[in-house]
């Protein structure tokens, strides 16, 4: 194991588990007992009989989210069960507390069953302000996230599909500027067309891109190709719009941003050097990306990101995450919808000023403290403009 592997195995078991419950009330006195307890306590429940919108104000409902895996595709490591994936849902919570002080419990379901998970998340939605989805495997992931939205009446994100697609377009926005090119006019190259991948382009989509390519490891996806499963042919319909066939490399000639959510070392400095001049190469897989920011820069790349945090311009979820909950917790919205997701690639990127913009600084840093508070108060305005906000 590296160094810093080794280490975090030992703070684990150190730390004995990364969050913990604690009380916001006292409990000293036989009256503080009564209060927060019996008898005093069934005066909130009958006010919550009487109206279920009172349980965000007399329980912490309004600033609960439920992290939720199946622990089908963690990080990395595959479908590791819901146990393994613990240590990771915890250290979202975590993150959720740290960066915007939302709090937030792990449950982790021993099924792989979309129904009896559906069901399930649905019977605890009750109990928390917000759903947050996470290490789901696709193609399930979709379906489970859009049967969740329709049924319930909190807001139900899965971070792998969305937190990663916003971080991503905030990052090509000001990349965009630097190499002086429009979002309308470039060519995309998406390599990896899981949940990621596939958000991803949709966000890329609603964003302004016109000219988008898919890959995976079957190659460039069109339209009735055999390999396609439902979400990557619903995808085929609105990309590709030239036709096109063939491998990765093949797509790499002449675009402009390749982006990368699939294996390590699958692209080389050759075929980044196929690219059109000045490319915006954001190579993300974890721990090892598709190509090393030294190959890439090999290779004639003008802008590198990737998902490490030993390079510069890391794109990482913990950008968007806690923000979003905390401006739609905070606004009790329904539901987190495009635009919302939008105004926060936007928020992200306006955090770099212009001064500050060069080829290795097109992203904020994971622990800006300005970050939580701007993708809220952007989340809070687009909520309220599209009538999802409830307060």
């Amino acid at each position: 194991m590296s160094s810093i592997s080794e280490r975090s195995l030992e703070k684990h078991y150190e730390w004995n588990g990364k969050i913990e419950v604690i009380t916001r009330c006292d409990i000293e006195s036989r009256e503080d007992l009564s209060l927060a307890y019996t008898p005093g306590v069934a005066q909130p429940c009958l006010e919550i009989q009487k109206d279920i919108d009172k349980s965000y104000a007399l329980t912490r409902r309004s600033n609960l989210v439920a992290v939720i895996t199946d622990g089908t595709a963690v990080l990395g490591l595959g479908d590791i069960g819901p146990e393994a994936g613990m240590p990771v849902m915890e250290g979202k919570c975590a993150l959720f507390k740290k960066f915007a002080d939302v709090d937030a419990f792990p449950l982790c379901i021993k099924s792989k069953d979309t129904d009896e998970i559906v069901r399930t998340v649905y019977l605890l939605s009750g109990s928390f302000g917000g759903i947050n989805l996470e290490d789901i495997s696709a193609p399930r992931c979709f379906e489970i996230e859009s049967r969740l939205k329709e049924i319930c009446d909190i807001p139900v994100f899965h971070d792998d599909q969305h937190g990663t697609a916003i971080v991503v377009a905030a990052a090509l926005i000001n990349a965009l500027k630097v190499v002086g090119k429009d979002i309308d006019k470039i060519k995309v190259v998406i390599n990896g067309a899981g949940a990621a991948g596939l958000s991803i382009g949709r966000h890329l989509l609603n964003m302004g891109v016109k000219n988008l390519v898919m890959a995976d490891r079957f190659g460039i996806i069109y339209s009735g190709k055999p390999e396609n499963n439902h979400a990557q042919e619903e995808m085929s319909q609105i990309t590709n719009p030239d036709g096109e066939r063939g491998n990765l490399a093949d797509a790499l000639v002449g675009a402009d941003v390749f982006i990368g959510v699939s294996a390590p070392n699958t692209v080389s400095a050759e075929m980044i050097s196929t690219m059109a001049t000045d490319p915006i190469v954001f190579p993300m897989a974890n721990p090892t990306p598709e190509i090393s920011r030294d190959e890439a820069l090999r290779g004639g790349a003008r802008i590198v990101g990737t998902g490490r945090s030993d390079y510069p311009n890391q794109i990482n979820n913990v950008l968007a995450f806690p923000g979003i909950f905390r401006g739609a917790l905070d606004c009790r919205a329904s539901c987190i919808n495009e635009e919302m997701k939008i105004a926060t690639s936007y928020a992200l990127a306006s955090l770099v000023s212009e001064n500050e913009l060069c080829e290795e600084y097109i992203i904020p840093n994971a622990l800006d403290a300005r970050v939580a508070h701007a993708v809220a108060e952007a989340v809070i305005r687009a909520a309220k403009k599209t009538g999802v906000a409830r307060i």
